[in-house]
């Protein structure tokens, strides 16, 4: 069986990354997100192994100790990590997989797996990403703030990955992220692995 490849989809906070990848995952079965541990509060609406497995800052650092995750980092004075356990054993199965992290622990997973597949999500505008923060009605005015200024700085390191999306238009960044998704797919190396047989059949 052929290895699923791991994705990693990355943007400032605000830009849609979010949305994007659960309406993915209604459109693509073929295809899971990394459930992250972190260490923040749970916020209204979320479900503790859906959105994220919530922690506490002591099973966090004990994880990190043992290795547990493939990524960790530090995101607004809270702590976030990817299972390394889970997404080694849901490639195996060949199925990919999407790994929502910021800029940092994409990083670190290139380092590690560099054959995953990086994809940066920008906003339209500064005044289109400050529009979306406050349209949440979740973050008092400092916050915001902090957000939009970390979000440049965030927003520089859209180079390093393979793939930009444009969340303008949802419906046209949704068709865009699944094409990346699917170019992937239909790589020569991806193919290659997944249809070794008939390769071989065809050529003997």
């Amino acid at each position: 069986m052929s290895k699923g490849t791991l994705f990693t989809v990355s943007a400032p906070s605000g830009a849609g990354k979010t949305s994007l990848v659960a309406a993915l995952l209604e459109k693509d079965k073929n295809i899971k997100v990394s459930v992250s541990h972190t260490t923040r509060n749970m916020r209204p609406g979320e479900v503790d192994g859906v959105d994220y497995h919530f922690v506490t800052r002591e099973l966090f650092d004990q994880m990190v100790e043992s290795d547990g995750f493939l990524e960790h980092a530090n995101v607004f004075d809270h702590c976030y990590g990817t299972s390394k356990q889970w997404v080694e054993k849901t490639l195996d199965q060949g199925i990919d997989v999407i790994l929502e992290i910021d800029w940092q622990g994409a990083q670190q997973i290139r380092q590690l797996m560099p054959q995953a597949q990086g994809i940066f999500i920008l906003p339209p505008s500064r005044e289109a990403l400050l529009h979306r923060l406050q349209g949440r009605g979740q973050d008092n005015k400092e916050v915001i703030e902090r957000r939009m200024q970390d979000a440049i700085s965030e927003m520089s390191h859209y180079k390093e990955s393979q793939w930009l999306i444009i969340n303008d238009n949802f419906e046209d960044a949704l068709s865009q992220l699944h094409a990346v998704i699917n170019a992937q797919r239909l790589s020569t190396q991806t193919q290659s692995e997944k249809h070794s047989e008939l390769l071989a059949s065809l050529l003997t």
